[in-house]
This record gives C-alpha cells, sequence and structure tokens, in this order.
C-alpha cells in the first residue's frame, strides 16, 4: 500500500441523503479555512464535521485547509469531504522554488482540489499580488497534474458601484480561456467573489448573484463554448452562510458556494443542506 493510501486507509466513513432534486449541473460546495486554527483546533473541527449527518446526494464537499494540515484532514476527515488546498505553485516539478507547493506534491499526497485566484493572492496582502496571466498559467498546470481547480474571480466594491462587474470577470477570465482546452473544463469550477462581500458580512442578494452568474455562464458560452457553459459549475463566495444559502442556490445559475467563514463552524453544514432537494 503506498504512503498515500495508508494515510487515508482509516477515514470515517460519511453518510449521504438519497432525496435529493438531480440538477443540469451537481452542486459544489467548497470550504476555505484560510489560515485559520491550531492543529487540535482544527481536529476538533473536522470532529464537529464527522457527526454533522448526511450529506445530500446532489453535492460534491471540498474543505481546502492550511497546507500544514493537509496531512491531518487527509487521515481523519469523513471520506465523502474531498480535501484541497487554498494554492499551489506554478512550478511544474520539483526544484528550486523555495517556499512553493506544488501541485504535483498535493496530487502525491491525496489532495484533488485546489483553488487559485482568489481575491486574497491576486492583491497579495498588500504587496504585488499574482495577475491573471499567472493565475491562468498555475490552472492550466494544476490540471495536468491531475488536480480539479477552483478558478476564482470577482470585482471590487467601486468595480460593482462603477458598473463594470463583467468587464473585471472577463479580464480574469480570458487568459484562462486562452490557454485551456476545452476538455480542461470538465475539471474546473468557476467561483465568482465579489471582493466586497469576502468576510464583510455583506453579500450580494440572490438576484445580484444570479445577475452575474449568467452574465459567467453566457460569456464562457461566447468565448468557449455552449457545452461546456452548460455544464461548467459556478460557485457563490461572499459571507454565504446557513442563513442565506437556500435562497443563493435555488438561483438557476448559481451550482454552489465557496465559503468562508462559515466553513470553520457546524454553519458549513447548514448551507450543505440548503441545496434544492
Amino acid at each position: 500500500m503506498s504512503s498515500t493510501a495508508t494515510l487515508q486507509a482509516n477515514r470515517p466513513k460519511g453518510s449521504s441523503s438519497e432525496n435529493s432534486v438531480e440538477g443540469p449541473r451537481r452542486y459544489l460546495i467548497g470550504g476555505n479555512w484560510k489560515c485559520n486554527g491550531l492543529y487540535d483546533e482544527n481536529v476538533e473541527r473536522i470532529n464537529v464535521f464527522n457527526g454533522a449527518g448526511a450529506i445530500p446526494s446532489n453535492v460534491d464537499v471540498v474543505l481546502c485547509v492550511p497546507y500544514i494540515h493537509i496531512p491531518m484532514a487527509l487521515s481523519l476527515l469523513r471520506d465523502d469531504i474531498e480535501v484541497g488546498a487554498q494554492d499551489c505553485g506554478n512550478n511544474t516539478g520539483d526544484g528550486a522554488f523555495t517556499g512553493q507547493v506544488g501541485a504535483h506534491q498535493l496530487k502525491d499526497i491525496g489532495c484533488t482540489w485546489v483553488i487559485i485566484g482568489h481575491s486574497e493572492r491576486r492583491e497579495g496582502f498588500g504587496m504585488a499580488g499574482e495577475p491573471e496571466q499567472l493565475c491562468a498559467e498555475k490552472c492550466k498546470i494544476a490540471l495536468e497534474k491531475g488536480l480539479k481547480v477552483m478558478f476564482a474571480i470577482g470585482e471590487k466594491k467601486e468595480e460593482r458601484e462603477a458598473g463594470t462587474t463583467m468587464e473585471v470577470c472577463a479580464k480574469q477570465l480570458e487568459p484562462l480561456a486562452a490557454i485551456l482546452n476545452e476538455e480542461d473544463w470538465a475539471n474546473v469550477a468557476i467561483a465568482y467573489e465579489p471582493v466586497w462581500a469576502i468576510g464583510t458580512g455583506l453579500t450580494a442578494t440572490p438576484e445580484m448573484a444570479q445577475d452575474t452568474h449568467a452574465d459567467i455562464r453566457n460569456w464562457v458560452k461566447e468565448h468557449v463554448s455552449e457545452a461546456v457553459a452548460n455544464a461548467v459549475r459556478i460557485q457563490y463566495g461572499g459571507s454565504m452562510k446557513g442563513a442565506n444559502a437556500v435562497d443563493l442556490l435555488k438561483q438557476p445559475d448559481i451550482d454552489g458556494g465557496l465559503i468562508g467563514g462559515a466553513s470553520l463552524q457546524e454553519d458549513f453544514f447548514n448551507v450543505i443542506r440548503g441545496v434544492p432537494q
């Protein structure tokens, strides 16, 4: 048995609810723990999730944890929640890349997903951030190494107020559309995260979010293909939580969420249970 298989050999079994509505796309609920939690704190969070009950059968769930806690999550988290990373390097293999964690290493240890292009990385924490082309290249490398990608895009408050939301989203998507093959898109989800709603407690209304998701899907139809547009999952991120998940997730072009603060709490399962059933 490989070391990776050994790591995951004793993961507790999850449970699935069968009374789920089948739509055009499976829902995708991602949790992003960001830089939160000491080891014991995150073990306790995992224990809460392991006992939180059934996951609807029409939902894929992914938990993206800090790099240092990935092995712990892969060994302790229930097996119906996939484990992902919050970023990966743009290196294509081993080498002199101090501080980088490669997609090939994440895949090797057992991760299945990675978030790329989150606004906190695009902005660079007050430093030079990651430009659109780099995000696209990192996505392509991750896909080539066997990971699936939640590719985050979104506008700032002043851009929303100026009416340039879709211009911003298109600028972030253009390099991705140029670098991916059509078949690559089967392993990509687009996470629309209005920057003004991340961690602020503010959230787009369901109607606002739906309008932008529909615009994004139409952009994919025009610049990639109609087949990809119909199949690609578009998640909403931006203070989604149990209290607003039902109204957001019943919108026809909202296929899930990328959840920040609520994914650190049992409320994450209220979001999961908020999908149409």
